[in-house]
């Protein structure tokens, strides 16, 4: 194997160089909702997510907090909060009000990207509970002492958008609110030192812990697992993984990017759902953990 050549890019430049070389092939396949993007179209719609978050006054070094499933949402907050240098935050989907409101304050999220629920969890509802003025006030003028960053939830969840959240449909038509040549300038600023990602972790003890990674960090991280799994434009990749996690952020979606090797997301863990995206996507690669592995055999 030859000698490894890191990449010195930030997310958002590498992502519109892989649209500008593969701008007709497949990015982003989902086999159980209709979402399926070119290279293009998928930086293209990035772009004006990006747009549309820095209309509702998301800046560069400001966090944002993503709390979903691997739906569709959470891949255009990844790479449009690359793209102005804001700091995504990831969530674990299985959190309860304790420790969202931990991580909120913690990390000094002034917007929270959330869907409806997941699993018998009501993320409405949990949200609801921890910020009980939300509901009856003005979208993105949130103002709590508990939570004094917090001041924009956005709602990417199904049905009708909860009162005092704000509607992610809403950052396509804000998004005309952001100059084109603005947002080109600031996503031409960044450097692929700066933090782009906040990963909450913890040991045996203690409370979990923001780590900060930089574009640097987890671009080449993912360029050296898919130059070990040898991916190409010409591969698949189905992502059985959490996105929140390392191994679904870095180890799945940056390989990918860093090789255009397609992505087949599956919003969470079904060994039925698995074995259909990879059959019907000819998927040539998949990742997980030995207990997936082990519950699709059976």
């Amino acid at each position: 194997m030859s000698e490894f050549q890191p990449m010195n890019i930030t997310v958002g430049a590498l992502l519109d160089q892989v649209a500008e070389k593969y701008p007709d092939d497949e990015a982003v396949g989902y086999t159980d909702r209709p979402y399926r993007r070119t290279w293009k179209e998928f930086r293209d719609e990035c772009d004006r997510v990006a747009r549309g978050l820095m209309a509702i006054g998301v800046k560069k070094g400001d966090h944002v907090a993503i709390w979903a499933t691997n739906v569709p949402e959470w891949l255009l907050v990844l790479f449009a909060t690359a793209k102005i240098g804001a700091i995504l935050v990831t969530v674990n989907t299985n959190y309860k009000v304790f420790e969202l409101e931990y991580l909120l304050r913690q990390s000094d999220s002034k917007v929270l990207v959330m869907i409806d629920a997941f699993k018998q969890n009501n993320y409405v509802d949990v949200v609801n509970t921890l910020c009980p003025k939300l509901k009856d006030s003005v979208p993105n003028q949130y103002n709590d002492p508990m939570l004094p960053c917090l001041k924009s939830v956005v709602y990417a969840g199904a049905g009708e958008c909860p009162p005092g959240m704000y509607p992610w449909s809403q950052l396509y038509v804000d998004a005309e609110k952001t100059p084109v040549e603005e947002f080109q300038a600031l996503s031409a600023s960044l450097d692929p030192q700066e933090v782009i990602n906040m990963q909450y972790t913890s040991g045996t003890t203690g409370f979990p812990k923001g780590v900060m990674l930089t574009h640097y960090n987890i671009v080449n991280n993912g360029k050296c697992i898919g130059d070990g799994m040898r991916f190409s434009h010409k591969d698949k990749l189905c992502i059985t993984v959490p996105f929140f996690h390392c191994f679904g952020l870095v180890l799945a979606l940056m390989a990918s990017l860093t090789h255009a090797t397609g992505i087949v997301p599956i919003d969470y863990f079904s060994p039925k759902k698995v074995m259909s995206a990879i059959h019907t996507e000819r998927c040539t690669a998949v990742h997980g953990v030995p207990t997936m592995f082990i519950a699709m055999l059976e």
